[in-house]
Formats: structure tokens, sequence, C-alpha cells
């Protein structure tokens, strides 16, 4: 079993690319998924107090065999531990699907 200790991501990425890249990356170098999909939610969020501070509304649904045999919470400690550079200032708020393929292929 995998735990979220064993999950690294590089802390340097470019950040003059939008924040929807630099997610897709991180996620990516970290968990190697076999599909990711990165959606800005930000403008559905205009006018929330969080919005003000600069961080943006995204949800990310990923398919990583290494999320095998770990729980949901687990799962999500390991999408925040590879995005947590970008938190607060670009990310305010995430909201998380993840799978392995063998679920995925279930949905």
């Amino acid at each position: 079993m995998t735990d979220s200790s064993q999950t690294t991501a590089p802390t340097a990425v470019d950040p003059a690319a939008p924040v929807a890249q630099q997610i897709e990356a991180l996620l990516r170098a970290a968990l190697a998924p076999g599909e990711l999909a990165v959606r800005d939610d930000s403008g559905l969020h205009a006018g929330h107090p969080g919005a003000a501070g600069g961080g943006g509304h995204y949800h990310v649904t990923i398919v990583s065999e290494r999320f095998a045999g770990l729980n949901r919470v687990a799962r999500h400690r390991m999408v925040y531990d590879a995005l947590r550079c970008l938190f607060p200032e670009r990310i305010h708020a995430l909201a998380v699907a993840a799978y392995t393929s063998a679920e995925r292929s279930e949905r």
C-alpha cells in the first residue's frame, strides 16, 4: 500500500503558466495518472470572499494506479500534497474525484 508521504512533487512550476496547467504538470509528475482532467471553476465563484484573495476554484478528475488500496481521504491527501506549492495563492478551493482505472471503468 502506498502512503502519501511517498508522494513527492516538484515545487518549481512555471509561475507564468495558467494554474490549470501547473496543476496538471504537478499531478502528472507526482501520481503518473492514466487519465487527468483539470477544470477551472473560478468563474462560478465570482464575488466569493476566497476568490478575492487571488486563488481560484478547480475540479480535478484523476485516475492513477497509485490509488489502489487507498481510501478516499488518503487519495485526496496525495493530490493535495502534490499541489501544496499552489495553496493558497493560486488555488483557493479544490474538488477531487480520484479513481483507479478499474474503478473508473465501472462508472
